[in-house]
Parts: C-alpha cells; structure tokens; sequence
C-alpha cells in the first residue's frame, strides 16, 4: 500500500500580514535561520466560488519552486490529512468582536 502524500499547512508573518498556505515539502534550509517551502498546493480552478485571498496567493507563489522562510516569521507548521484553503489575515488581530470596557467616571483612581 502506497504512503499517503505528506500535506503541510505552514503559517507566517510577511509585511504585517499572516499567510496560511500548503505546501508538500517543508525543510529546515542550509541557509541558517530559514525553513524551505516547496511544491506550493492550491484549491481547484474549477471551483464556482473564488476566494480573492487564495487568488492572490496563486497570482504571488505561480512560478516559485522553493521559497525561503525565515525562522522567526514562521508561526506554526502542522501537518494535516488533506488541503485546505490558503488565504491571507491580518496580523493586527483586528476582529468584529471587542472586550466590553464600561465608562469611567471620577473617582479617586482616575484622572481627569
């Protein structure tokens, strides 16, 4: 029985953004302080639904073999059972939900 293909989600920081992208080889590089990415996986073309995120990562990685990561960008690297959509967040944690901060008023602990 053939050994299942090796899938690695590999997420980084690039340019105040995090890029969650898979990839079928990730090696620690002979360049000190980097990890190797290679043979880049991207969801079908022929999808109706078209993610922008994932579009422009497909238009960003189309004629790189190898790219090199630096070690200290590199968030997290799992590996997982199969693809799944790569796209690109914002790394400033920017969300729709915020923790409730009441009012204050005068007192002895606040200035005004």
């Amino acid at each position: 029985m053939a050994k299942p293909r090796q899938i690695y989600r590999v997420i980084f920081l690039n340019q105040g953004q995090l890029y969650e992208i898979y990839a079928a080889g990730v090696f620690q590089s002979e360049l000190q302080g980097f990890i190797e990415v290679e043979d880049f996986l991207f969801g079908e073309r022929a999808r109706v639904v078209v993610d922008p995120s994932e579009e422009r990562l497909k238009n960003e990685f189309q004629d790189v073999q190898r790219s090199f990561i630096p070690m200290h960008a590199v968030v997290r690297i799992d590996e997982v059972e199969k693809e799944g959509i790569a796209k690109i967040m914002d790394a400033d944690g920017a969300s729709n939900v915020h923790a409730f901060r009441p009012e204050q008023g005068p007192g002895p602990g606040n200035r005004e």
